[in-house]
């Protein structure tokens, strides 16, 4: 565990029914770019966005830099720069697809880069994790154990091989839905450091007496996140029952405000 990094997960796998459309396309997909954006700039060394109704991200053909990923082809919206994609396949579970597809792709492999063999769009991380670890990491909670260490049943053959960008999975990891666009920054960096500092490694955006987001868990707790995790139940359901979060108030900087409509419907 590399001590004191933060990664970054986007929840933006959802249908968005209520808004008319995947909020991963909302406002041709800035609130994506937003939420990715706050992530990077507020610590986090490496963030994912796992996707869901819109399909794997595809291939961007009209990339000039490398190989570009297409979070939708009509209209172009491209993963945003410095994001990686992960698909939940399952995400019309509800959010707990989305949260323990993210809590696997940041704990499944000391280092990310998208694989070019990969014929559904995900992500995969590479040095010496296999795509079918990755998957196995997926979709089986019992992947991260509860002392956080991710299980490995040595099976190498086919293995990525390239050298590490980012060593060691990262102490703690942000959480952020992709429909929240005021939240900046500045909102994730104090909730960042405010994680770093308890004792517990969990705090929460408050925006007055509601809870919001980012959420940051510490490494320890994730394993017990994905069990708690059901329907469309994320985090929430195990922080409530933790009395040592520390709620880190935040209204000073932003709404914190979910956008489940349009604006001027609601």
């Amino acid at each position: 565990m590399t001590p004191e990094r933060c990664d970054g997960i986007v929840l933006a796998a959802g249908a968005g029914t209520r808004y008319g459309m995947p909020k991963a396309l909302a406002e041709d997909g800035a609130w994506l770019r937003t939420a990715v954006h706050a992530l990077r700039a507020g610590g986090c060394a490496r963030v994912f966005v796992v996707l869901g109704a819109t399909g794997p991200a595809q291939r961007d053909g009209e990339s000039g830099s490398g190989p570009g990923r297409l979070v939708s082809q009509t209209p172009r919206i491209p993963v945003p720069a410095g994001a990686y994609p992960v698909w939940a396949s399952d995400w019309a579970t509800g959010v707990s697809a989305s949260m323990k597809a993210g809590l696997a792709a940041v704990s499944a492999a000391p280092s990310l880069v998208t694989a070019p063999a990969s014929p559904s769009g995900i992500a995969f991380p590479p040095g010496e994790i296999t795509p079918g670890e990755f998957i196995a990491a997926r979709t089986a909670a019992d992947g991260i154990t509860s002392a956080g260490n991710t299980a490995n049943d040595n099976s190498r053959t086919g293995s990525i091989s390239v050298p590490d960008m980012i060593s060691g999975p990262p102490s703690h990891v942000a959480i952020m839905p992709v429909d929240t666009p005021d939240v900046g920054p500045d909102v994730v960096r104090r909730v960042i450091e405010a994680a770093r500092t308890a004792e517990s490694g969990l705090a929460r955006a408050f925006f007055g007496k509601t809870p919001g987001h980012p959420v940051v868990l510490g490494r320890a707790h994730w394993a017990d996140v994905m069990v708690n995790a059901t329907g469309n139940y994320g985090a929430g359901t195990y922080l409530r029952g933790r009395a040592d979060m520390v709620c880190v108030t935040c209204d000073d900087l932003a709404t914190g405000i979910d956008r489940d409509y349009p604006c001027g419907t609601r």
